[in-house]
């Protein structure tokens, strides 16, 4: 599950006219550096939810071949994270599936992450993994942190006026369980996750490598630059 539906107004003015997803990063749009690295993790279908400019983003992925692209249309209505997860669920079927915000990219360290992701999945004990990067250490990204993580993995949210070392790239594992009960309409998957974290099933594994999240056309710069020097390198 690709999200791709939200309208990029911290993107401004680069998504005046088009959408956040198809903004270029070392001339290639955002999700394509997404799209191409779930093909390279061998992930054969990838259902993208479109909203704003919707046609304009469903014209540019026509064109892709692998991942084989599945629309979940949001026109009507943004559903946020959890509901268009929610939306899509019958186009992704009875098993777990990889969540992937379309503006998260990074810099390999020694294997690949999506793969060390997919490895680390325990279905009996976990509704959600994500992918965790350093709060200090990537580009993007100015919060005191998202989660703390234990030496088991599991995963708890900062507390209030605390540091905590972790920051979510929003790229996560979820079971279709965990959205068991769940209405239609709009919601954030932060609810479910919150819900997880209750139940002791959120888990955690920490990136290898850069994480940038691209959210502002400052950081789409500072990525080119950082990319540049990585080439180099």
């Amino acid at each position: 599950m690709v999200l791709a539906a939200g309208k990029g107004m911290r993107m401004r003015p680069l998504t005046a006219q088009i959408p956040k997803p198809l903004v270029r990063l070392k001339g290639r749009a955002l999700i394509d550096h997404v799209l191409d690295r779930l093909a390279a993790a061998g992930i054969s279908k990838a259902v993208v939810n479109v909203h704003y400019l919707a046609d304009t983003l469903e014209t540019h992925l026509s064109a892709r071949e692998k991942p084989q692209i599945i629309i979940s249309d949001e026109r009507g209505l943004l559903l946020d994270t959890g509901g268009g997860v929610v939306h899509a669920l019958p186009k992704l079927g009875p098993e777990p599936f990889l969540i992937h915000n379309s503006d998260s990219v990074w810099i390999e360290g020694v294997g690949a992450n999506l793969d060390r992701l997919i490895a680390a999945w325990d279905c009996d004990k976990m509704d959600s993994l994500m992918l965790l990067a350093s709060a200090t250490a990537s580009l993007g990204y100015e919060g005191a942190g998202d989660f703390v993580m234990g030496t088991d993995g599991r995963l708890k949210r900062r507390g209030e006026q605390q540091v905590a070392p972790f920051a979510f790239t929003g790229v996560s594992i979820a079971h279709p369980r965990m959205f068991d009960g769940v209405p239609q309409g709009r919601f954030s998957l932060n609810e479910l996750w919150n819900t997880a974290i209750e139940n002791g099933r959120l888990y955690g594994i920490r990136l290898d490598g850069l994480w940038m999240h691209v959210g502002t056309p400052e950081a789409l710069k500072e990525a080119e630059r950082w990319i540049e020097s990585e080439d180099v390198a």
